[in-house]
């Protein structure tokens, strides 16, 4: 059986790393580069970086402080924010980059799913999706959750597997930052209907909550900023009290 991931997500903003709730009233929460390498040490599993608002401002991702993460980890990181060309993605795995997480890109031009998993393989896209159940739907949002896009969450990550990504990483907004648990219904499903990975993010705020996310087989890695960031959850902790419950995890 695969191991399930523990994945903290480091949602950065001018340069630091910043945590809201519903995707607004973003607070400062430390600095990238340290954070990185706390977690690595940590025993996260893997690492995200988001530059969440290089898209709304219409600007490159920073490839300098890219570089300065990967520096400082010996585990793999995904990178995202503002890669809107295969260029752009050759640029992320020259600066130490292992993945390119494409959201309001992809969404706009599909097709650079296809040309980056065929430049360098679905292993290496990640195909973000951030959604908010509206008027009885999954509707899924770009520009950081500022803006509501025509596509449905479940029609778009199968367009997304089938171009060629290698994960889906579901965000739910509704969920983002309440603490309250994982959205585990929609995950399950979604989960069922993907061929491959899903990342689960938006509610985590007690162990109970990835064990009941694993536990029901709603995802195969679970991501998270608060919880970790303020060290309400240790991760060392946190994969010992998974392993104690059944749960396939790396120590």
């Amino acid at each position: 059986m695969v191991a399930k991931r523990i994945i903290p997500c480091l949602d950065v903003h001018e340069g630091k790393t910043v945590k809201g709730v519903n995707f607004v009233n973003l607070q400062e929460v430390g600095n990238p580069v340290e954070l990185g390498r706390y977690y690595s040490q940590q025993g996260a599993d893997e690492l995200v970086y988001l530059d969440i608002s290089a898209t709304n401002e219409g600007r490159g991702i920073f490839r300098k402080l890219v570089k300065e993460v990967a520096l400082t980890l010996n585990i793999p990181f995904t990178v995202g924010g503002g890669i809107k060309s295969l260029e752009d993605a050759s640029a992320m795995l020259e600066s130490g980059a292992d993945k390119v997480s494409l959201n309001s890109s992809a969404i706009g031009n599909p097709a650079i799913i296809d040309q980056i998993s065929k430049a360098y393989g679905s292993q290496f896209v990640v195909v973000a999706i951030d959604a908010s159940f509206v008027n009885g739907k999954w509707r899924v949002f770009t520009n950081g959750g500022k803006r509501e896009s025509q596509r449905e969450l479940f029609e778009w990550a199968k367009e997304a597997m089938e171009r060629g990504a290698g994960e889906i990483l579901f965000t739910s907004m509704d969920k983002d930052g309440t603490k309250s648990g994982f959205e585990y219904d929609t995950l399950k499903k979604l989960n069922q209907v993907l061929g491959i990975p899903l990342i689960a993010s938006g509610g985590a705020g007690t162990v109970e909550h990835f064990t009941e996310l694993f536990k029901d087989e709603c995802a195969d890695a679970a991501l998270a900023a608060s919880v970790f960031h303020r060290k309400e959850i240790m991760i060392g902790n946190l994969k010992q009290y998974l392993r104690n419950n059944g749960i396939n995890v790396r120590l």
